[in-house]
């Protein structure tokens, strides 16, 4: 327990018309169909992660993730380990630099607008036993996959607190030999906590 519980802290510190010759009827339809507005929803953990990994690449060619954080966003509801909104922060070894990227569905606040916005850099001392990090393809279970396998695992715990608010977060420590997907249900304290590896998409231990 106390080996759980250290690793958890650790975790938390740690989305025209085509022709004149159309009827009246048929181009009002397809005017009207342009004017509906697709109201924005959560995303899975990987695709909002490739999204910020394009631009980051310009910044550093020898980035690699240290973690990958699901953000809620008022009105978007988080869902099945789906999230509105996406926090990754990128180190390069050669830089000695750290940078924080986030990806939204919606503009958020005054600083995180939709699609992606890049962070500045920080200096990064290099990798700890509490944070490291880790190459993409170690990263093969998506968001979503992690979380239904770790709602199986939690199955009992989530029929009886079925309101609990779920924190989603992906990182690396030497408790396991790559990243993890960490999910806790409710607090520390009385809630339910997880860990899901995010290469063979089973329980770590």
């Amino acid at each position: 327990m106390v080996r759980k519980t250290l690793v958890a802290a650790a975790f938390a510190t740690l989305l025209v018309l085509s022709s004149c010759s159309e009827t009246p009827a048929t181009t009002e339809a397809k005017v009207a169909e342009a004017k509906v507005v697709v109201k924005p929803e959560a995303v899975a953990g990987q695709s909002a992660f490739y999204q910020m990994y394009k631009p980051a690449r310009e910044w550093a060619t020898d980035l690699m993730p240290l973690t990958l954080a699901g953000n809620d966003v008022e009105g978007i509801k988080s869902e099945n380990g789906k999230f509105p909104m996406w926090t990754v922060v990128f180190v390069s070894p050669t830089k000695r630099e750290a940078r924080t990227f986030f990806y939204s569905v919606v503009d958020h606040g005054n600083d995180v607008h939709k699609g992606v916005t890049i962070g500045g850099p920080e200096s990064w001392s290099g990798p700890t036993a509490k944070s490291r990090p880790f190459q993409n393809s170690q990263f093969n279970v998506n968001s979503d996959a992690a979380f239904k396998t770790a709602a199986q695992n939690a199955g009992d715990w989530l029929k009886k607190n079925p309101d609990k608010k779920l924190a989603m977060v992906m990182a690396s420590t030497s408790h396991f030999p790559g990243p993890v997907w960490y999910m806790l249900w409710g607090d520390h304290k009385s809630g339910y906590e997880i860990f899901i590896d995010a290469t063979t998409g089973m329980p770590a231990k």
